[in-house]
């Protein structure tokens, strides 16, 4: 690089760049300030944006008729019965009582001096009420153990079950212990053991057969006095209750098929003094009137937190002295806000829907002075307890309010729509800003060339015609008869 400046002594290199800045100066203020106007509402319509796609789901939430359809559903003693509704089931007060709950069977079968004792080879048939399960056993495998492994294994499916139970006494001996997840009048174990193999010794399959009694009425079973004979631990049953007076049975204790929609778990009978005097537990069925007003709660809170964001982005903020800049939002002014602003005013201040409720006030939501929603839940609550079927029509459906405001938020929201269409515009201004500051920068780089060219070129003149100067005066000085003036 060549060292500038020699022959005249000037700071030709700052003075190239003053000249250079002070050209470039201008332009890049404007794109500056363009950029960083067009940054800040680029920002701006993100958040109005947002803010719109956050209440747009609110709005979408609360603009649904099965919203509508869910129903609460509650029983007088949970500790007896739970009860849940869904949306088939009708508003409506019933009276429950439950006498006995459903049953499985259990059942002990004889027991054993010597639980690793062989039974001989052949067949073991359980039958589970209709359901029948076969088993072969093997000479090897025909000990407690290994017939307890079989029925395990082949029952594990079909909800049954075999443990072995030993008495540490020996009076008892040890047995198979048959257990059942079926519950239900008529879904008793039976066993049927069959020998195949000639054996002199005892006992055999055969001596596991077993086919509990016949029930008596209060299901209780009967006393068994050898402490080794087959016994019933439980019998099957149906789980009885009354509704409204009307006896019912159920195989199990969720019964879900006595009332339309509803579905009752037991989880315990009453007591025998109860029963005798007929005493009932209340269960009610009833609109989710809890539910839809959280959700017009929530709506309200969504509507004031995107007033709250339209507001920071269209606030002006006056700055402390005379001459200062206020501070601006990003949307000051901007049209899409004010049109959409305008549909929401029309939206919530013309009537909608076909009944008595027609504008939001009428269900105790007004709005405040700072463009804000407010709810009045006294009003509400009578509101949603007098004309429930009326605040679904206000709101939903297609002549509903939620459609109207849907229908004015979704143009701003969607693919393509105003602020996508806009940011993609700014997005462009962006781009047209970097584009134009490099188109700047090689214009600047080419005029610092050039400058510096012209005034090294200069330099060099100028140290040229120096020298010449300096020349001649000593070509003067050393002529005859000239004086020297003292130095």
């Amino acid at each position: 690089m060549a060292i500038t400046g020699i022959g005249s002594g000037l700071d030709i290199k700052g003075m190239v760049a003053a000249l250079v800045n002070a050209e470039a100066a201008p332009k890049t203020a404007q794109l500056n300030r363009l950029e960083k106007a067009t940054t800040a509402k680029f920002s701006a319509l993100g958040q109005f944006r947002s803010a719109l796609s956050e209440f747009q789901t609110t709005v979408k939430d609360l603009n649904s008729a099965s919203l509508f359809e869910k129903r609460t559903a509650s029983s007088g003693k949970a500790d007896i019965f739970t009860v849940s509704a869904d949306t088939k089931a009708v508003a409506g007060s019933y009276n429950v009582q439950v006498f006995n709950l459903a049953q499985t069977s259990k059942i002990a079968l004889k027991g054993l001096d010597d639980p690793a004792a062989k039974l001989g080879a052949g067949q073991l048939e359980i039958k589970v009420g209709d359901e029948t399960i076969a088993l072969d056993i093997t000479e090897e495998a025909s000990n407690l153990t290994g017939i307890r492994d079989a029925i395990n294994a082949a029952g594990k499916e079909k909800g049954l079950s075999a443990t072995i139970v030993s008495d540490p006494s020996g009076v008892g001996g040890a047995r198979l212990v048959l257990s059942s997840t079926k519950s239900g009048t008529g879904n008793d174990i039976s066993v049927t053991g069959t020998s195949t193999a000639t054996t002199t010794g005892t006992p055999t399959l055969a001596d596991l057969s077993f086919t509990p009694p016949a029930p008596g009425d209060d299901f209780v079973p009967p006393t068994v006095t050898d402490p080794r004979a087959p016994k019933v631990i439980s019998f099957a049953r149906d789980a009885n209750l009354a509704i409204d007076g009307i006896n019912l049975a159920s195989k199990t204790n969720s019964v879900s098929e006595a009332i339309d929609g509803v579905t009752i778990t037991l989880k315990a009978a009453q007591s025998k003094e109860d029963v005798t005097n007929v005493s009932t537990i209340s269960l009610t069925v009833g609109e989710d009137r809890a539910g839809v007003k959280s959700s017009l709660k929530k709506f309200v809170d969504g509507y004031n937190k995107l007033m709250s964001t339209i507001g920071s982005l269209t606030k002006v903020t006056p700055v402390g002295g005379d001459s200062s800049q206020p501070l601006a939002g990003g949307l000051v002014g901007d049209a899409s806000v004010r049109t959409f602003m305008s549909g929401m005013r029309s939206d919530m201040g013309n009537p909608a829907g076909g009944g008595e409720l027609k504008i939001l006030s009428d269900l105790g939501i007004s709005t405040q002075r700072d463009g804000t929603l407010k709810v009045d839940d006294a009003k509400l609550d009578k509101v949603l307890a007098d004309n429930f079927d009326q605040v679904s029509s206000f709101l939903t459906g297609d002549a509903g309010l939620m459609a109207k405001l849907e229908n004015t938020i979704k143009p701003y929201t969607q693919s393509d729509g105003i602020i996508e269409s806009r940011t993609k515009g700014l997005q462009s201004t962006l781009d047209s800003v970097d584009d134009q500051r490099e188109v700047l920068n090689r214009r600047i780089g080419k005029l610092e060339t050039r400058l510096l060219a012209q005034f090294n070129k200069m330099d060099t003149l100028i140290g040229q015609m120096s020298g010449t100067s300096d020349y001649l005066a000593g070509v003067l000085n050393s002529l005859p008869g000239v004086v020297k003036k003292d130095k």
